[in-house]
């Protein structure tokens, strides 16, 4: 596995942009995490930041927002 990133200022960037786009398409967490195929307590983590991501999470995250993994993290 391999993480994209892992500093703390890209972490909180990253799940900022992660919940936009989440709340931007009316989804819950839990919803998210179910098309993304992930832990719910994924997406919250990453959302606040406590969690760097993996190149593998971003992905299907990216997917389900039909956006790419550098609109994510803000590249």
């Amino acid at each position: 596995i391999i993480y994209f990133m892992n500093t703390d200022q890209t972490n909180k960037v990253t799940g900022k942009r992660i919940k936009k786009y989440r709340k931007a398409h009316g989804l819950s967490q839990a919803t998210l995490a179910e098309k993304a195929n992930l832990p719910t307590n994924t997406i919250a983590r990453l959302e606040r930041g406590e969690h760097a991501a993996t190149t593998i999470t971003l992905k299907k995250i990216a997917k389900v927002f039909k956006v790419t993994i550098d609109d994510l993290v803000g590249d």
